[in-house]
């Protein structure tokens, strides 16, 4: 029996108040995963653009992106957010963000995020879903188990960095 077996987990849409918990999580999870791929210096700066509280008001206000909150227990384990593509790429959606506390991985909530955002997504009218991923980042084979396929290189400025990405892309039935 694993530990989501006995575990409540629920996923629920987050709001503007959830922000300082979604900071929390980011804070948690940030750093771990991007350690041993870019620089400590790049790390610093992308989540400084990314995950003040201006920005993600913005993010959830202005940009349209759907924030999604997973809790075991009650408590915050994990987030996702996702966006509608330019109306360029009619049904396509982006999958922005997912992350889950690392002492809470490999217990399949990853999984479980990904299923809930292409639930919503479907239920917006969606039928692809498109991620960027760090070439060098392992979550590559996660997403591969989750069903997305590498659909072309793209390399991303963020201020003075690069992000040297795959865009990887799932279609929804």
């Amino acid at each position: 029996m694993s530990a989501t077996d006995t575990a409540s987990v629920s996923i629920q849409p987050a709001t503007l108040a959830d922000i300082p918990t979604i900071i929390q999580l980011a804070e948690a999870t940030w750093e771990p995963t991007y350690r041993f791929i870019i620089s400590k210096e790049q790390i610093d700066y992308m989540y400084r653009v990314i995950y003040t509280p201006a920005s993600l008001e913005r993010q959830m206000t202005t940009e349209g992106h759907v924030f999604l909150l997973l809790r075991t227990d009650g408590h915050p384990a994990g987030y996702a957010s996702f966006s509608r593509l330019p109306a360029s790429t009619v049904g396509g959606f982006k999958l922005h963000k997912i992350y889950v506390l690392p002492s809470q991985q490999g217990q399949h909530l990853g999984q479980q995020m990904v299923l809930a955002v292409e639930e919503a997504v479907r239920a917006a009218g969606g039928h692809a879903l498109e991620l960027n991923v760090n070439r060098y980042n392992p979550a590559i084979s996660f997403y591969e188990r989750q069903g997305f396929q590498q659909h072309r290189e793209e390399d991303v400025a963020i201020g003075p960095y690069w992000m040297n990405d795959y865009v990887m892309r799932k279609e929804l039935r």
